[in-house]
């Protein structure tokens, strides 16, 4: 799962990074984060705040998808990347349409984002992406509104470690899959969760020696990373 399109090689959450995880057949899922615009449009951003990756101050929220579109942000990780525009997920929904499983992180806390699981779920609808996409988010009772709005819509908790009554959480949210950061993780517990029917994610592993063992855990676990070749190397190598 290449996270944030492949982040490793293009600035992450553009469209340049989602394309170029589209380029190798290796890569079978691709994660990315979404916010809302001030005028209400799903867009692709990771931080709440505009600044690391795009050259404006100020929160995703302060500004309309055509003031957005005017900020540059490529040029912070190459300025072969200069000019990069924040897509919206429209875009990127019409890009990956049949061709690889696409993990779609709500980027919320609390009352942050009214309208943003609906606005999500239609446009997941509106592409048939019903069986393609499926939604995430820390905040899980962003996940709980989605199960609520779009039961049909396959759902993901993100946790950050190993939390008690991992089960319980899920069955509430209707949630099936389970995402974990990679240290977390043991091959028992893996093997376990993925026996009674769950997907196992782990996130992010970037170190190759780290990718290798969890290789090693189960041939269905999922593994989330900014560098999706040093993955595809070492499954080549096998």
């Amino acid at each position: 799962m290449a996270h944030r399109g492949w982040s490793g090689r293009a600035p992450e959450n553009t469209m340049a990074a989602v394309r170029l995880a589209l380029t190798h057949p290796g890569i079978q899922a691709m994660e990315i984060d979404v916010q809302l615009s001030k005028d209400g449009v799903p867009v692709l951003m990771h931080d709440f705040e505009l600044g690391r990756t795009v050259n404006a101050s100020g929160t995703v929220k302060d500004y309309t998808l055509e003031e957005l579109r005017q900020f540059d942000a490529g040029s912070w990780f190459n300025e072969a990347f200069a000019g990069e525009k924040i897509p919206s997920l429209e875009e990127v929904l019409g890009e990956v349409r049949g061709k690889l499983l696409l993990n779609i992180e709500l980027k919320t806390a609390g009352d942050m984002y009214p309208g943003l699981e609906e606005k999500v779920a239609d446009l997941i609808r509106l592409y048939g992406m019903e069986r393609e996409a499926y939604v995430s988010s820390f905040d899980h009772d962003a996940v709980a509104r989605i199960h609520e709005l779009a039961p049909e819509l396959t759902k993901g908790l993100i946790f950050g470690g190993k939390s008690t009554l991992l089960r319980e959480q899920l069955a509430v949210t209707g949630a099936t899959i389970l995402s974990i950061p990679y240290p977390y993780l043991t091959p028992g517990f893996v093997h376990e969760m993925i026996e009674e029917g769950y997907t196992v994610i782990a996130w992010t592993v970037d170190n190759a020696e780290h990718i290798r063992q969890l290789i090693d855990f189960h041939p269905e676990l999922q593994i989330c990373t900014n560098h999706p070749d040093r993955m595809l190397e070492l499954i080549n190598k096998a």
